[in-house]
């Protein structure tokens, strides 16, 4: 049975949905296994610390970066009709959104994605800061803090088109994007070769976590290409899916079914697998009302700021990325800023008061 009998039999809706639940497993998998959070890599990076939580992050963004730019180059994969550059920009929005979700993701301990890997671990606290980030992403969409994002995004825009491709501003094409990747991953091996846990299943784990990011871009624009329906081309992200989720809960009629509909479970039932093999599996609560209000906090920032920016560190820092869209690089730089000043400002000043970290005792610590 070829793919147009499955797309009739089934329905496209249906079709992405279980492309989103297997490439959603297998990121979720990926990214417990390896600890794999960018909050993590900006602590290590601002404190000049370059060990095995920065060389994660990097090697499995420098993966998406190369995939995405082969997938490019081979013609099996068009984006020009994605959202990151088919629709005018905000450069405002992107760098005031980073800004806030790195920020607020230092607070809750954990990016978006995190939160959700968590939370399938039995960690309450990341599962009540992602309860609360679906919430404020939400009301940041379509709900009370829409005019405020809107205000935001309006400061600094860029149009359609090559005024969002970051390549194209520089001139050196897609062939430019993949050297870039190389040397990065270059990095990410000698930095995780640096560390004294180093280990080559790390190494698989975060290029495998890379690997999801093209395989969902891909995996859109197939079916696209296949569907007699208009199919709008998306990436990998949490914001969107978890705002999504959350109206499909609290609302009737619920969203369409497509590639979110089975990416969050996927994610989810991908990590609890991972931490069922690895015996991480711990429940745990907060420790104090400090940590409780950080927590709740640092989630609304992490979901105004993800709606803000176009993504989460992952949807704008990751997915973004790897197509170099200019919103999603200045996102990703506002998110690297963000954290590591609440980072100087929270934890790092004269009697700070730390934060129960989010991850169970016997697993590494994010």
């Amino acid at each position: 049975m070829n793919l147009e009998s499955i797309l009739a039999q089934y329905g496209d809706g249906s079709v992405l949905a279980m492309g989103g639940a297997v490439i959603g497993g297998l990121f979720g998998f990926f990214a417990q296994r390896t600890r794999f959070c960018l909050r993590g890599a900006v602590i290590e990076f601002w404190h000049r610390a370059f060990g095995e939580k920065l060389s994660v992050w990097l090697l499995a963004f420098s993966t998406g970066v190369v995939a995405v730019q082969a997938l490019l180059l081979t013609h099996n994969l068009d984006v020009s009709t994605a959202r990151q550059f088919a629709v005018r920009g905000s450069l405002s929005g992107a760098l005031v959104g980073g800004l806030l979700f790195g920020a607020g993701m230092i607070m809750t301990r954990g990016c978006a994605s995190r939160l959700l890997v968590l939370s399938a671990n039995g960690n309450l606290r990341a599962l009540l800061s992602g309860l609360v980030f679906a919430v404020t992403a939400q009301a940041s969409l379509s709900g009370v803090l829409a005019p405020w994002r809107a205000r935001v995004s309006e400061w600094w825009t860029v149009e359609a088109g090559q005024s969002r491709d970051l390549l194209a501003l520089v001139g050196v094409g897609q062939w430019g994007g993949l050297v870039a990747g190389l040397v990065w991953m270059l990095a990410a091996l000698y930095f995780s070769w640096r560390s004294p846990r180093h280990s080559v299943w790390v190494w698989l784990g975060a290029i495998g976590t890379g690997l999801m990011v093209a395989a969902a871009w891909w995996y859109g624009y197939w079916i696209s290409t296949q569907s007699f329906e208009p199919i709008p081309i998306q990436g990998l992200t949490f914001s969107g899916p978890s705002a999504e989720w959350l109206m499909r809960v609290l609302a009737s009629p619920a969203p369409g079914i497509g590639f979110n509909f089975g990416l969050l479970p996927g994610v989810f039932a991908g990590s609890f697998l991972g931490a069922w093999l690895g015996r991480d599996l711990k429940l745990e609560g907060f420790n104090d009302g400090y940590s409780m209000t950080r927590y709740i906090a640092g989630a609304m920032l992490m979901g105004f700021g993800a709606m803000l920016a176009g993504g989460c560190a992952v949807g704008a820092g990751m997915t973004g990325g790897a197509v170099f869209a200019v919103t999603a690089w200045l996102a990703l730089l506002g998110m690297w800023g963000g954290a590591g000043l609440m980072d100087r400002l929270l934890d790092n000043r004269p009697g700070a008061v730390p934060a129960g970290p989010l991850v169970a005792p016997l697993a590494r610590a994010t």
